[in-house]
């Protein structure tokens, strides 16, 4: 027996690169860890098997002669294969408490351990067969050359089916979450970017992906032309290229391919995934990087790629619909702008302006797109009042004003039977865009942040754009004049806060305005 070995456990080769913790079976070894007190059994176990290969792989012995160096070699080798051990070392029961602790403390269920003992005696086989999870019991006179090698290809066949179960498993669970992750995408540029992220996260349970940098590009055709949607590693200097001009060619002749094959390719170490609506919208996804593909890799990115053509499929229709809701949204806000002879485009630069203050209030984006599109109704309450009181080229009388001003109500009336988001805000900011800071508007004179947030800013940006436009009562003011309303109203009409992100951003409100004049 050898005495008190101080941390003896060694590699008969140097590990290589991610050693621990990396998929077991790489760089062509199978780890294989001998523990026992007795230094002979390591060198007669050395010997008998060192011509030993299993899949075109050697053996890569570790060496440890107590339970405690079995422990923390295992720790720091949990892709070992196969666990020679021993029983009697340290104590009578070493070994018995090496597998308890890989099993239960490190939850490492797939070494396979093979027990060995000179003292049959010490450790019955049917009670520890039973008891404990171990793969093989043998008598140290029971394992001679042919029954090593027999033992030996017996358990890596083993190792390797149970890894691949395991690796199919993962890759399951990787496809799960990144089809969910991919069904909450709701725009094209979103999910390609998406895609590229979780087919990378889903390849790299490949052990040859971990020494590689994985590169990809997403393209879109629109209308003829394919458009870049995203890009990572060496292709993220192309994501403004032009396809086709500013790509490497070999990238564009995968990309070709692929659209006139209409389907996808797996290729050596690259994946051009090709997805195309029922409407003809064709989408590319190229990625690079990997030594090999293995056939697991390709299953996994044909199920991923199953799902991924039904996102395709709901994020495009999922676009028709909001774009159609849109149109609907500002075509009611055009109604009262085209009954009452003025010009449609308020309604979209005052949804513009809306959606600015709302970004600088520090709103959510969901928030700023429900006021911007919310803010194109707020005088959609107009198309009940009559026309000889909506276009009046002169001032209205007292009576004829508060007809006016029951617009704001009546776009309660009119909307107020939807239960949608942006449908509700709109009734909020109809009705309340005409109240004032201080008190003063109507109809219920409220007064400060008693008046909704998104009514608020709708009424800086409505009377901003209507004083800066001609009406049938009045001529369009200068600029400079509007301003300076705007300055004096601070704190009177319009919310403090508001009127100072209003002049922080006015070159940006100028440009909106020009953009959009007419």
């Amino acid at each position: 027996m050898v005495e008190s070995h101080e941390a003896v456990f060694f590699a008969d080769e140097p590990e290589g690169p991610g050693s621990s913790g990396q998929q077991p079976g790489a760089n062509g070894t199978w780890k294989v860890l001998v523990v026992d007190d007795e230094e002979e059994v390591h060198a007669v176990t050395k010997l008998v098997l060192a011509d030993f290969s299993y899949e075109n792989k050697r053996l890569l012995f570790l060496h440890a002669y107590s339970g405690r160096e079995a422990r923390e070699l295992i720790a720091e080798h949990p892709d070992t294969a196969i666990i020679f051990l021993d029983v009697v070392m340290e104590k009578n029961d070493a070994g018995l408490d090496v597998v308890r602790h890989i099993r239960e403390e490190l939850k490492n269920s797939f070494v396979r351990i093979i027990l060995r003992t000179g003292q049959p005696g010490q450790a019955p086989a049917e009670k520890v067969i039973i008891e404990y999870d171990i793969n093989d019991y043998k008598e140290k006179t029971e394992l001679t050359a042919q029954k090593l090698f027999t033992t030996m290809v017996a358990s890596l066949r083993s190792y390797r089916d149970i890894l691949t179960i395991e690796a199919n498993r993962k890759g399951l669970e990787k496809i799960i979450d990144a089809a969910t992750s991919i069904c909450r995408l709701r725009s094209v540029t979103n999910l390609a970017s998406g895609v590229l992220t979780q087919l990378v996260a889903i390849l790299h349970l490949s052990e040859n992906a971990l020494y590689c940098r994985t590169s990809g590009i997403a393209v879109a055709n629109i209308q003829g032309s394919f458009k870049m949607l995203a890009a990572t590693g060496v292709y993220e200097s192309y994501l403004d290229a032009e396809v086709g001009g500013d790509l490497p060619a070999k990238v564009l002749a995968y990309v070709q391919q692929a659209t006139a094959l209409k389907q996808s390719i797996c290729q050596d170490n690259r994946y051009i995934g090709y997805f195309c609506s029922e409407r003809g919208e064709e989408t590319v996804i190229y990625l690079e990087g990997w030594r090999d593909l293995s056939e697991l890799d390709r299953r996994m990115i044909e199920v991923f790629c199953g799902n991924v053509q039904v996102a395709y499929e709901n994020v495009l229709l999922t676009q028709e619909i909001e774009g159609t809701q849109k149109e609907i949204i500002y075509t009611l806000g055009q109604l009262a702008e085209m009954r009452s002879l003025e010009t449609g485009n308020h309604v979209h630069r005052v949804a513009e302006y809306s959606r600015l203050l709302a970004e600088k209030h520090g709103m959510s984006p969901r928030e700023v797109e429900v006021i911007r599109l919310a803010s194109s109704m707020h005088d959609v309450g107009k198309v009940a009042i009559p026309d000889a009181i909506l276009n009046k080229t002169g001032p209205l009388t007292a009576a004829e004003f508060e007809i006016m001003k029951t617009h704001t109500s009546r776009a309660q009336e009119m909307l107020g039977l939807s239960d949608r988001e942006v449908v509700k805000a709109a009734i909020v900011i109809a009705m309340q865009h005409h109240e004032k800071f201080d008190g003063s508007g109507y109809p219920k004179g409220l007064k400060g942040e008693d008046i909704h947030i998104s009514a608020r800013i709708t009424a800086l940006a409505d009377v901003f754009d209507a004083l800066g436009s001609d009406r049938t009562y009045r001529q369009a003011w200068e600029m400079e004049a509007i301003l300076d309303l705007i300055r004096a109203e601070r704190g009177v009409h319009f919310d403090p806060i508001l009127v100072d992100l209003f002049f922080e951003n006015i070159d940006t409100i100028l440009a909106i305005r020009a953009n959009l004049a007419g």
